[in-house]
């Protein structure tokens, strides 16, 4: 049953422990392992995928067949309905005009003495995208990876994702990659396909950026190639905290809550409210419509170690503990939503009202769904078109310029004992 508190300073306490859950998955052991992988990748090459995929995956692979062909992508639009396709081309409709409104510009400015300052971004050349399957399919994390690299020009994206049964890969997954505009997609999984892509194989090309979410293992492999490569922010864990008052919907809240903690073991799902009727409602619909649900036995756990029902004083002190904990899906279940925005400072996606429901961001209003977890929404954001571009800063200096401005930059240079770089100051501008 999912626990209903009352005492603010519990309140806190059990926020902490929930935002402390990655603890509870013995990381260390599995950081040995997935240091162990990587680089076995990184001295072995394609044998020790072939290796792996045949331990982790249970499947049979070679070299030759780590690549989806051209045929195979073909046959996908044939396995699914019109309907289907249909659905997948207008969410990439969608995700894509979202994200061109994201663009950075590139900028100059003049200024006196001929002075010009300015900024430069251009996208990374080669990034590969991680995509969870296996024996799922998340065609909509496809589109929320691979279109703000496209919209960001990145000249060369690569995909990697599990392999299910005889190698197959779901055609809505192929399908979806196809109208994003992916250029490679590679039947690998796993820390393994991590390592892959970070320091490249005989057959997968290393590549420059590493983005897109996995397990615990995806995200220790990330973790252990940063530095060869860039990686986004590490993301686990589905987790959603609803802040309600007394005019929340008690069964749209029960089912946001059901359908974050339906996702995995781990998953957070929290509501604060001010209201004690609502928290008391709530409550039973979460045991009602768990019923007969299909995942019941998973969400049940994740509710009983990760879920809670808070009741807090006032909507401030609600958004404050939002805060505290940072969580990826902010719901806020209000009759003035607005009137509570300014105060939020960390969270994934903020939804407002009880018409929006976390499955709209999720699949077809436009923002990303790969999202910062564990807290991590205090200095990490979504998954967008900037994190695939670099900015470079532009400066030229007239020779009047740099002759006015010689004397402060000889003063700063001498301070820090850089004398070589007060010369080449001297040298342009003594006569």
């Amino acid at each position: 049953m999912l626990r209903i508190i009352y005492l603010q300073t519990e309140v806190q306490a059990e926020l902490q422990r929930i935002g402390d859950r990655a603890l509870d998955t013995a990381l260390q052991s599995q950081e040995n392992l997935v240091q162990e992988i990587v680089t076995t990748v990184k001295n072995k090459g394609d044998r020790a995928l072939i290796d792996y995929t045949a331990q982790f995956d249970q499947q049979m692979i070679t070299s030759e067949k780590f690549r989806v062909r051209g045929s195979e992508l073909d046959a996908a639009y044939q396995q699914l309905s019109q309907d289907l396709i249909h659905a997948i081309q207008l969410a990439c409709q969608s995700i894509t005009a979202f994200h061109r409104q994201r663009i950075p510009k590139s900028w100059v400015q003049f200024a006196e003495d001929e002075i010009v300052l300015g900024q430069r971004y251009t996208p990374i050349d080669k990034v590969g995208l991680y995509i969870p399957g296996g024996r799922a399919a998340y065609p909509s994390t496809v589109l929320m990876s691979i279109i703000p690299a496209k919209v960001a020009k990145v000249p060369r994206i690569v995909m990697v994702t599990p392999p299910g049964e005889n190698l197959k890969i779901n055609p809505a997954v192929l399908v979806a990659a196809q109208e994003a505009g992916v250029d490679e997609i590679y039947r690998l999984g796993g820390a393994q396909g991590i390592a892959a892509l970070a320091y490249g194989t005989e057959t997968i090309p290393s590549v420059d950026f590493i983005a897109g979410s996995g397990n615990t293992y995806v995200n220790l492999a990330k973790k252990i190639v940063f530095g060869k490569v860039g990686v986004d922010s590490l993301t686990t864990g589905a987790e959603i905290i609803i802040i309600a008052d007394e005019n929340a919907n008690p069964v749209y809240i029960a089912a946001d809550l059901i359908a974050t903690a339906a996702q995995s073991y781990y998953a957070a799902a929290i509501l604060l409210t001010t209201d004690t009727k609502i928290a008391a409602q709530v409550q039973q619909e979460v045991l009602q419509q768990l019923e007969n649900h299909p995942l019941k036995t998973l969400t049940e756990k994740a509710i009983s170690h990760y879920g809670l029902i808070g009741v807090v004083e006032s909507l401030e002190i609600a958004t404050e503990l939002s805060n505290f904990f940072a969580p990826k899906h902010l719901a806020l279940h209000l009759r003035e939503p607005w009137d509570l925005i300014e105060r939020i400072r960390h969270a994934g996606t903020i939804f407002l009202g009880d018409s929006t429901p976390e499955a709209v961001g999720h699949y077809l209003a436009g923002p990303n769904h790969i999202l910062p977890t564990l807290g991590s929404a205090r200095f990490a954001s979504a998954l967008g078109v900037e994190t695939f571009l670099k900015k470079s800063s532009v400066i030229q200096y007239s020779p009047t310029a740099l002759k006015k401005m010689s004397s402060t930059l000889q003063i700063l240079a001498r301070v820090e004992g850089r004398l070589s770089h007060t010369d080449s100051i001297r040298f342009r501008t003594e006569d």
